[in-house]
């Protein structure tokens, strides 16, 4: 299976540090969380990671031609940002016609990656999309969803003040090919995956329950609270492991 890392934010939440280092590259318990994404997908079956840039892309550059699998890892350069949806329509060639592993750089994460790729390959007829979703302690600042007896996605709130739920969207999805020729019918090149994409798959996204960690490092709180939480779960991970 293939991964595309989307990596190409600015960080503007995280202003002054991400002023000279791109968001990707901030460091969490000593790693930069590209580094942790990157060991996490290429020691689970992943064989090839593809990461967009744009902000401050040259470092990403350098930190990826450095990495002890940089032959598995290749680096996309946005000129003018496309979306996280738009990254993937421009790269279709390279994508392929296979399911296609997408996650949002920016959060930190641990999961069982195979397994999520076996929910996915074992997914009832018609759905298109394997959702991974955790339960959130911020609401608002989420995409929320609503689902069915079966864990099918039947209704999605981005962001709204008062969302009905905690069931949060992870931003780590398996998607199948249908879901790219869907990107090229929309006519643009400018495609946002939570607004443009995600409502029209209503109903055929099946969620993936979280176990293990997420949390979104976009703001100094969080990169604050997953600084301090991080290494508390691998301990706990390492214990249950023994």
């Amino acid at each position: 299976m293939k991964a595309f890392l989307l990596a190409a934010g600015a960080g503007t939440r995280l202003r002054p540090l991400t002023d000279h280092v791109p968001k990707c590259l901030v460091p969490v318990c000593g790693k930069p969380l590209l580094a942790h994404w990157l060991d996490l997908l290429l020691t689970q079956g992943v064989d090839e990671v593809l990461v967009n840039t744009h902000h401050l892309a040259g470092q990403v550059h350098e930190f990826v031609a450095s990495h002890p699998r940089a032959r598995q890892v290749s680096v996309l350069h946005e000129e003018r940002l496309l979306g996280t949806g738009g990254t993937l329509l421009r790269h279709r060639d390279r994508i392929g016609a296979e399911p296609l592993l997408v996650a949002h750089a920016d959060n930190l994460a641990d999961f069982d990656v195979a397994a999520l790729a076996r929910g996915h390959a074992s997914r009832p007829a018609g759905v298109e999309i394997t959702m991974l979703t955790f339960e959130t302690d911020h609401p608002p600042s989420c995409g929320i969803v609503e689902l069915d007896a079966d864990s099918i996605v039947v209704g999605f709130h981005e962001k709204v003040p008062d969302p009905p739920g905690r069931r949060a969207n992870g931003a780590v999805y398996v998607l199948d090919p249908s879901v790219l020729v869907f990107l090229a019918s929309l006519g643009k090149d400018t495609i946002d995956l939570s607004t443009d994409v995600l409502p029209h798959f209503l109903g055929r996204i099946r969620a993936e329950p979280l176990v293990g960690y997420l949390r979104d490092i976009g703001r100094p709180e969080s990169l604050a609270r997953a600084q301090e939480e991080f290494p508390r779960y691998l301990q706990h991970r390492s214990r249950l492991r023994r």
